[in-house]
């Protein structure tokens, strides 16, 4: 009786970026299922304080397990999008890659193009969900695995998975944690998709909302806000572009890790201050600030920012 031949590998070409995308990159080749044929990223870019060129987060991991690397300035060019026909892939997957792609490579393999996405689409669509779940309070987040379209993450939906954001979450932990969900979810996903067993269902039109890329001024400090909206925000932006207020003739203290309480009074006032934190009035409740860092200086408790600074009861926290 003759045995069956076991089929090839799936051939993947992997398209990413960014540092979320390494956890799909990663689960891609540990699970042995797949030929990961190439890896997709965005151009090396000046970074550091010397500006010097930086290869992508992707790229490294990618390196490292000995895949090669294509990074074309524009995924539009067409010599390549012919580099990329010579490949011959079944399947392109898509995580943090930074660029739309256009109809050419969206058609180009047979299966089509995978995204993962860290939010429950549709809500979140675009560059900065883990951050907008955190800053709006949300109860949850999740990760998405969509066909693409020509669309911004408009595309239907394939499998999805939802995970709590707890107290203690911060973009940080949840960037990490959808990072490695993402994987795997990816991996269980592919197969069942191939195979036609798990059919893409378009996004409902309900629920459907955007978010930008963020700059280093979204971290600014409002004090007239709610205090759980500032503790949301000191969550949502550790540990980029960080919380901060303006004191000193403008200069930065970030804020790193604060909690809530039910003190009132005038919004960026002083209420209470020593070793176990500094209270500062909002437009509902109070912030105790528990640790913070000057500029140009260490991170540091709020007892070791006192014995260094002056910061007055009754006084304002920003200039």
């Amino acid at each position: 009786m003759n045995e069956p031949v076991a089929s090839d590998p799936l051939r993947i070409v992997f398209m990413g970026t960014a540092e979320l995308a390494c956890g799909s990159l990663l689960a891609l080749t540990e699970s042995g299922g797949f030929s990961v044929v190439s890896v997709v990223t965005q151009p090396d870019r000046p970074g550091g304080r010397k500006l010097q060129l930086q290869p992508s987060p992707v790229k490294v991991r990618a390196l490292e397990l000995g895949l090669p690397v294509l990074q074309p300035e524009r995924a539009r060019d067409e010599a390549f999008i012919a580099e990329l026909a010579a490949l011959k892939p079944d399947l392109i997957v898509v995580a943090a890659y930074g660029q739309i792609l256009p109809l050419a490579i969206l058609e180009l393999p047979v299966h089509g193009c995978l995204n993962v996405h860290a939010s429950l689409l549709p809500k979140y669509r675009g560059a900065s969900p883990i951050q907008a779940a955190i800053l709006n309070d949300d109860a949850e987040s999740g990760v998405t695995i969509m066909k693409m379209d020509e669309g911004l993450d408009t595309g239907p939906i394939v499998s999805m998975e939802a995970t709590p954001i707890g107290s203690k979450d911060d973009a940080q932990t949840l960037h990490d944690r959808l990072a490695r969900l993402g994987g795997e979810l990816l991996v269980r996903t592919i197969p069942d998709y191939v195979a036609g067993r798990a059919l893409p269902e378009a996004q409902p039109e309900e629920g459907v909302s955007h978010v930008g890329k963020i700059s280093k001024s979204d971290g600014l400090i409002d004090w007239a806000q709610p205090a759980r909206a500032l503790w949301c925000r000191v969550r949502a932006f550790k540990p980029w572009p960080g919380a901060f207020v303006r004191r000193n003739q403008g200069k930065m203290l970030k804020i790193w890790e604060a909690k809530v309480t039910g003190d009132s009074g005038k919004p960026g006032e002083v209420l209470r201050a020593d070793k176990d934190g500094i209270v500062v009035a909002c437009g509902e409740g109070a912030l105790a600030v528990r640790v913070l860092q000057p500029e140009g200086k260490r991170r540091m408790s709020a007892g070791e920012f006192l014995a260094g600074h002056g910061l007055p009861v009754g006084g304002l926290i920003s200039d």
